[in-house]
């Protein structure tokens, strides 16, 4: 089976009739969760800083590299969309609570990013599926604000990689005052995306 795309008038790839579960892309998304997790584990069962770093540098180098082998090849899939989306909760879940662990003065943005991350901002990405779009990367074709907010390239780094790199300098308050502004961010892109009009 292989992944069927076409292009919109606008340029980009909309929803074709197949899709192949067993993309390069979305082996690459499996194996990067899966060996995240492995080294979060590691580092949460040794107590290990070390360890954490690398398991973060998988999981955001893995999520780079899977997008861009599926936009490369030609083989982007709302499949392979929502299967990020899940991998992308699963390391997070298990890195943070790790963070968490062995940091404990940073629980309370942490707290405030899991509650983010793992529900709002994971319902948000998933509100792509109402439209025939294949991922929340094309969204701009339904909402440019919504988009530049959430899935932009910056929007993205901003999401996770900020958080935690703000609380491995040390800056806690600093911390959760952009944990709280990423909440209220994702709640109102959510708010927004329940009123947008029903595709035609």
């Amino acid at each position: 089976m292989t992944t069927t795309q076409h292009t919109g008038r606008d340029g980009a790839p909309v929803v074709g009739a197949r899709e192949d579960p067993w993309t390069w892309a979305n082996q690459i998304s499996l194996a990067r969760t899966v060996l995240a997790l492995g080294l979060g584990a590691a580092a949460s069962t040794r107590a290990s800083l070390p360890l954490l770093a690398l398991a973060y540098a998988v999981y955001w180098v893995g999520d780079i590299l899977d997008g861009q082998v599926a936009r490369r090849t030609g083989t982007e899939t709302r499949q392979g969309a929502v299967l990020d989306i899940l991998c992308d909760r699963a390391s997070c879940g298990m890195l943070a609570v790790t963070y968490l662990a062995l940091v404990p003065e940073a629980a309370p943005a942490i707290t405030v990013f899991l509650l983010q991350f793992m529900v709002v901002d994971c319902m948000l990405s998933l509100g792509f599926l109402r439209w025939p779009i294949l991922s929340p990367n094309y969204f701009g074709t339904v909402d440019r604000t919504i988009y530049l907010w959430n899935w932009s390239p910056a929007a993205k780094a901003t999401n996770t990689a900020a958080l935690i790199l703000v609380v491995a300098a040390g800056w806690y308050g600093a911390a959760l005052a952009l944990a709280l502004v990423q909440l209220v961010v994702k709640c109102v892109s959510l708010v927004a995306l329940t009123r947008l009009p029903e595709p035609a």
